[in-house]
């Protein structure tokens, strides 16, 4: 598949007027782009009013005070404008929805049977049961102390307060404001209550218990005041400040967000039209060098007037699009590379749609990494390359050794890993949507999608793992505070999901997350029973912190399984910003240890941290494994003629 794909256009931000015919906001095609009007009724923008005394303090209200019957009537009239734009974005959604399966499920993530596991548990300990309904009762006594002491003008420490990076409750009205204040340390006790009650349950086998515990925590984080107009004092500030013009401003964001979605609400994260790839995104210097139907092959331009003789090539995840390698030129990977005197080349995967459905695991280690790599030879003039795995394309890498390995294949001369798994015994949170009820939902969605899962789900999947972050937050601004996304690159890259391939995906979750059979030594691929243990080549394992897809314990495991020299690297913060951390940010830290124990806390108790970016210590790990200087490399004057610039016609094809 090459070109553009012409069937989806950029997605944007869309206003209609809110008025009388505010049933219809959303008039032109799904993904279309409409000129944002100001509604026709709205009135400029009133003055801030006093907030003396704060929300319920004398002669305020939330921070506003109307001071005419003008203003109450602006109030009404936006209140009724955004009620009717909400309503008309929700009919027409209905109507784009009506020609599809009826989507209604008692149990649509498949918690019930680990959840009836969990109460059975705790209803067969009553003294559990109840010694937790004595702590609950205990708190909301000492909340209630609490709020009785500070309505005498008294203070003290709160009852609950959010933990570490919760961002919540930052307006200073959920701090200040004594019922705001009580409301929220309220939801801070019983969601904890709530959460920590699963953990009493015992006799619950520990996916069960994951499983159970991450649905609780989703519908807790759900239910934060802070999601609802009527306890956001934020909001309802704004609307009060605003004359309702804040609501109005949020329920078109709400009815462009289900336009873009074609009927299912689709969040917006970031302000789309200020990027484009190529331009301001993904800008390297480079050319294809080599296009089959899984990858393009693009090698970067040098820096540097000499170059090591052994090129680096890149298999970044396919379920993402490889520029987070080349956001902006401060923060790339490509351009950092590149200046140390490496030539790069990276895979950039296709955005496969029905035509590829029946694409496999095998197809995507041939066309892929045993393809890209020998286009690389080819054009380096080498006989062996080092290479790279990101996440998924890791765990490909991972698998792609044993089979050559297997094969007396000696083309690889390093591998590093970036926050990849080969032992899934460990993994994160994703390992939860890989139960047979969820691979069977899948299953019927990438049939009805013809053979491909759409990249809206992958993308809903990864936003549920963080949810108060990459969901509940933009909520809250883009329909209650009615604010615009802010411009952000990267969350403009995590917005650009790629579709996934039936067979491969349905291959992937069940035989690496259910059957952990590449740790086991149970993967066939081609015919060849895989061995980690038999992999030779020198191995870099970096791993992240912070990381909750590919856990720090994870990856570690699978370090451990190599069956040559490797080299084990935690880096701080989670699965990007661990791994895209350049040196000149002076941003976190990473840990190194030469030992490789039994266990990660064995290898920490040992290692040395030192300030900032991983990548010098990894670069003079790879200086050591590519060979001598050589003259640069021109992507232009090798012998694979280039067949277009980077970044590539790949990249650009939307989901």
């Amino acid at each position: 598949m090459t070109g553009k794909d012409t069937s989806a256009s950029k997605p944007a931000r869309k206003r209609s007027p809110a008025g009388a015919k505010a049933a219809k906001p959303v008039a032109a095609k799904s993904g279309s782009k409409a000129e944002a009007k100001p509604p026709p009724e709205t009135e400029p923008r009133p003055e801030a009013a006093s907030t003396t005394g704060g929300a319920f303090g004398p002669g305020a209200a939330f921070g506003a005070n109307p001071e005419s019957l003008e203003t109450l009537e602006r109030l009404s009239r936006n209140l009724a404008r955004a009620a009717m734009t909400a309503q008309g974005a929700i009919a027409e959604a209905a109507l784009r929805q009506a020609d599809r399966p009826a989507g209604l499920d008692s149990d649509p993530f498949h918690v019930g049977p680990a959840m009836a596991k969990v109460m059975s548990s705790l209803a067969s300990r009553p003294d559990a049961l109840m010694q937790a309904q004595g702590d609950l009762w205990r708190r909301y006594a000492e909340l209630w102390h609490f709020a009785a002491r500070r309505a005498m003008g008294e203070t003290g420490s709160p009852v609950a307060s959010p933990s570490r990076g919760d961002k919540r409750f930052n307006a200073p009205d959920w701090t200040e404001n004594p019922v705001f204040d009580v409301m929220k340390q309220s939801y801070l006790i019983t969601s904890d209550w709530l959460n920590g009650l699963v953990a009493r349950a015992e006799d619950v086998d520990p996916l069960s218990r994951r499983r159970v515990e991450f649905f609780t925590r989703m519908l807790t984080d759900a239910l934060s005041p802070t999601n609802f107009l009527a306890s956001n004092p934020e909001a309802l500030k704004e609307a009060m400040t605003t004359g309702g013009e804040s609501l109005v401003r949020g329920m078109e964001n709400f009815a462009a967000d289900l336009s873009r979605g074609g009927g299912q609400l689709a969040i917006s994260q970031t302000d789309y039209d200020q990027f484009e790839i190529g331009v301001n995104v993904a800008t390297a210097p480079g050319k294809v060098v080599f296009q089959n139907e899984i990858i393009q092959l693009i090698q970067f331009s040098p820096s540097t007037e000499t170059v090591h003789e052994i090129p680096l090539v890149i298999f970044p995840p396919w379920i993402n699009k490889f520029y987070i390698l080349d956001l902006r030129a401060e923060n790339s990977m490509i351009r950092w590379l590149t200046s140390q005197g490496f030539t790069v080349f990276v895979a950039s995967w296709v955005n496969p749609d029905g035509r590829l459905a029946d694409k496999t695991f095998e197809d995507y280690m041939r066309l892929g990494i045993y393809e890209g790599t020998a286009a690389a030879m080819k054009q380096a003039g080498v006989d062996r390359v080092n290479t790279v795995g990101y996440c998924i394309g890791g765990t490909l890498l991972s698998a792609t050794l044993a089979h050559m390995a297997a094969k007396g294949d000696a083309r690889i001369a390093s591998a590093t890993f970036f926050a990849a798994q080969q032992d899934f015994s460990e993994a994160g949170d994703l390992l939860l949507f890989t139960s047979e009820e969820w691979l069977s939902d899948l299953e019927k969605q990438m049939e009805s999608g013809g053979g491909v899962l759409a990249g809206q789900t992958m993308a809903d999947t990864f936003n549920m793992l963080r949810s108060n972050d990459l969901i509940w937050s933009f909520f809250v601004s883009n329909y209650l505070l009615g604010k615009e996304p802010k411009p952000f690159d990267l969350l403009f890259w995590n917005s650009d999901q790629t579709r996934m391939p039936r067979t491969l995906h349905l291959h992937y979750l069940r035989r690496f997350y259910g059957d952990n059979a590449l740790a086991r030594g149970e993967l066939v691929m081609d015919g060849v029973k895989l061995d980690l243990g038999q992999v030779k080549t020198p191995i870099y394992v970096q791993s992240s912190k912070e990381d909750h897809i590919a856990p720090a314990r994870s990856v570690y495991r699978g370090a451990r399984l190599f069956g040559g020299p490797t080299t084990f690297t935690l880096a701080g913060s989670g699965h990007i910003a661990g791994v895209i951390n350049a040196p000149v940010a002076k941003k976190y830290q990473h840990w190194t240890n030469p030992a490789l124990p039994e266990t990660l806390e064995a290898w920490q108790a040992d290692a040395v941290e030192t300030p900032g970016s991983w990548w010098p210590h990894w670069a003079e790990w790879l200086r050591a494994r590519s060979g001598r200087q050589v003259p640069a490399r021109d992507p232009a004057a090798g012998p694979l003629p280039p067949l277009e610039d980077a970044p590539g016609s790949y990249v650009k094809v939307k989901s």
